[in-house]
This record gives structure tokens, sequence and C-alpha cells, in this order.
């Protein structure tokens, strides 16, 4: 791997996207890389992923425009077939995955983070789908997922006028779960990290499914999609222990509490 750096520490894994020189942009072999590295992660072991970029200026400037200069038409659908197939394969990973958006997230950036099910950013983060300055439209996503995250009038305008936002911005219209300041962004990811892995593993990625296929169809079905996950967690040994443990400490609770009597 050139462009991607993989880490894991206990049941979390860092994915790092790493082409400083070039903001680390997206081009066809970032894209084949990060495609590699989730194909390769042990997924009896990492419980959460975590997605961010090299060094502190940005997370993901965007697709690589020296690339996509002189693509033809069918070279320039290909190139976007290539980034949504990774993007869902990312949204769609078993495992949550957060995103550490450290810096600029324009374009490709932007869309690489709304595919993640959860993003943190930095107070010096930057987020915006200038596509159309550019003459194209946004091409891994960016036209389905901002609208599905922020509405599609806030959608609409940020990506017909081609204005990039900052922190503050992105965490009021929702784009954002938290800001925090730069060298505090990677420690509070991870924290919530390993919050997440300190779960129960089968009914996490169980969440996850529910929630992304539930918001595809309508209530009727979304509730028996839900349904189906939450028996499939039944006789499993996290849930035998769940709730066991929960019994058990109910049952002490209890006892402390039944008041003494003298005989």
């Amino acid at each position: 791997m050139e462009f991607i750096k993989y880490e894991t520490d206990g049941a979390v894994g860092t994915i790092t996207i790493s082409r400083e020189k070039a903001l680390n942009a997206l081009n066809s072999q970032v894209l084949e890389e990060l495609d590699q590295t989730l194909d390769n992660v042990d997924l009896d072991v990492i419980r959460c992923l975590i997605l961010t970029g090299a060094g502190d200026k940005s997370f993901v400037a965007g697709a690589d425009i020296g690339e996509m200069s002189t693509l033809t038409k069918a070279e320039g659908e290909a190139f976007g077939k290539k980034g949504n197939d990774v993007f869902r394969k990312l949204e769609t990973f078993p495992i949550p995955v957060i995103a550490a958006v450290n810096g600029f997230a324009l374009g490709g950036g932007c869309e690489i983070s709304m595919s993640c099910d959860i993003r943190i950013c930095s107070d010096n983060a930057v987020f915006g789908q200038p596509e159309v300055g550019l003459g194209i439209t946004p091409g891994f996503g960016g036209t389905q997922r901002l609208a599905r995250l922020v509405g599609q009038g806030m959608a609409k305008q940020l990506i017909y006028t081609a204005r990039n936002i900052k922190a503050d911005e992105a965490y009021r219209i929702g784009l954002v779960n938290a800001v925090y300041p730069q060298e505090e962004l990677l420690p509070a990811t991870q924290k919530m990290a390993a919050g997440i892995a300190m779960n129960a593993p089968i009914a996490v990625r169980n969440c996850k499914k529910a929630i992304n296929e539930g918001l595809q169809v309508d209530m009727d079905q979304a509730i028996v999609i839900e349904e189906k996950l939450f028996g499939d967690c039944f006789e499993t040994e996290d849930q035998k222990a769940g709730m066991g443990n929960f019994l058990e400490k109910d049952k002490e609770k209890k006892l402390k509490h039944v008041p003494f009597q003298n005989k």
C-alpha cells in the first residue's frame, strides 16, 4: 500500500488516507488501495473502524482533478462507478465506521465522510461540494447522501452554490456529530470507537443493518427488517451474557435493599 495506512489497537482499526502532498486527494490508486484494505479487515477481531487523513491540513481534499480533467464521458462514468462502489462498501461495511475529519473535506472528501456512520471533525474542518464550479456534478454519492443527511433544501443550496462551510456550520446543519480542537480530534474519536467496540458486536452490527436498510423502505417494511434483526440477536452468547449480567446485578441490588429483620 502506497497511499493507505492501516493500524489496529485492540478491537479498533484505523485507516489513514496518506497522500499528504496532494492533500490526500482521491485518485484511482487510492480508491483501489482503500477497497483492498476494507477487504483485509479482520471482522472477527475489529469491531469499529476510524477513517482519517494524514497531516493536519486535509482529511480528503477531493477527487484528483488532474486525473479527471482528460476523461471522456465513458471514462468519467467509470470513474464515478469506481468511487461509488468503494464508498458503498464503506457505507454497508458490517461494523461501524467513524470519520475523523481533520481539515478539508471537499468533493470526494465530503462524500467519503458521508459514507461513514458518524462524522467528527476538527475546528479547522471545511466541507463542501464544489463540483459545479468545475463543470461537473458530485459523482461519488454527494447528490444522494447530502440530501439524506441535511435535507433537500440545504443540500441543493450547498451543491448549487458550490459554497464551502466551516466546522461550526457543518455541526449546525447536522452534517457532523461533534467538533473538537484539532489536537483532541483523534483521541475523542478513538474513545468513541473503543466505547462502541465494548458493546455486543452482533447487536451493534444488526443495529447498523437495521438503520441502513430501514431508511430505504417505508415504515411498514422497516419494522419487519427490525423485527428480524432483533430476533436474530437471541440465542447468541452476547444476548445470554448481557441479559444474564443485568439480571444478576438487579438481583444483587434488590437483596441490598431487603430490610434486616431481627428474630
